[in-house]
């Protein structure tokens, strides 16, 4: 069995996969650089919007978001790490929906699970039918600093995306102490994917350090979350393939091309 379909299996088993070390160091210090020239307010306590920073569309106004900040956040876009994986995942033909990273500092409070395949929300499907994955939305959540258990973050229950019953009150109220909700150990410079049909969560940030993630939301081609959308950045000069994720909602095939033509490998 090969890497990828061992990946589609855990994916489709879990509803969220951990990709190690797909940045570098000096990358990650890069991008963490370049948030820290934007001179960003004190990330609050309280759970919500206050932790978001650089958002475009459907989490914020419509418009390049970070992307604007410099080339590196744009190189993340169709990275040659997430692009396989992906194509599992969501198809040959997927858009860019939205995109926001999250800062948390030492003390800021839990934002609730929320997702889930049951009550089933129409623009958070998950299934498969003759062998491929039918996928809404599929988060990936760029790590440029270490989360994991001791310190908070991502929080997930694993399996969720294809639940068949609604979550228990118990569960949703308290999940850090639920033995089937799991906040994995993501270092930084490694990537977080999952289905926004898993019931996920942030957990309270413990860590002594700033806890920064950047996610960008993928979905098919033919799905929008919202009538708002991330525009291209002005400042930086993106491939054609990269362009093509910032094209409108478009049934697959027909009116949205696959995003891995041969010419557009080439440019990776």
């Amino acid at each position: 069995m090969s890497e990828l379909e061992t990946q589609q299996y855990l994916f489709d088993l879990q509803g969220y996969m951990v990709l190690e070390d797909v940045l570098s160091s000096d990358e990650v210090v890069t991008l963490n650089r370049l948030i820290d020239a934007q001179n960003l307010p004190q990330p609050g306590l309280e759970a919500g919007l206050i932790r978001r920073f650089g958002s475009a569309a459907g989490a914020g106004p419509e418009g390049p978001g970070f992307l604007e900040w410099g080339k590196p956040f744009c190189g993340l876009l169709d990275h040659p790490r997430i692009m396989p994986i992906l194509r599992f995942m969501l198809g040959e033909c997927f858009r860019l929906d939205r995109i926001y990273g999250i800062y948390m500092r030492e003390g800021t409070t839990a934002l609730g699970l929320h997702g889930g395949n049951t009550p089933y929300s129409p623009g958070e499907y998950y299934h498969v039918r003759d062998g491929r994955i039918h996928n809404g939305f599929t988060v990936v959540a760029w790590n440029l600093t270490d989360t994991g258990p001791q310190s908070g973050g991502f929080i997930c229950i694993p399996g969720s995306h294809k639940s068949n019953f609604k979550i228990p009150k118990e569960i949703l109220e308290t999940p850090e102490k639920a033995p089937c909700a799991v906040i994995p150990e993501v270092r930084a410079g490694s990537v977080v994917l999952f289905t926004e049909a898993l019931t996920h969560g942030t957990a309270a940030w413990r860590g002594k350090h700033q806890r920064r993630s950047l996610l960008y939301k993928y979905c098919q081609s033919q799905v929008a979350w919202s009538n708002k959308r991330v525009k291209l950045p002005k400042t930086v000069e993106l491939t054609p393939r990269q362009k093509i994720l910032f094209g409108e909602p478009a049934n697959p095939g027909n009116f949205f091309p696959s995003l891995f033509e041969p010419e557009f490998e080439k440019d990776n």
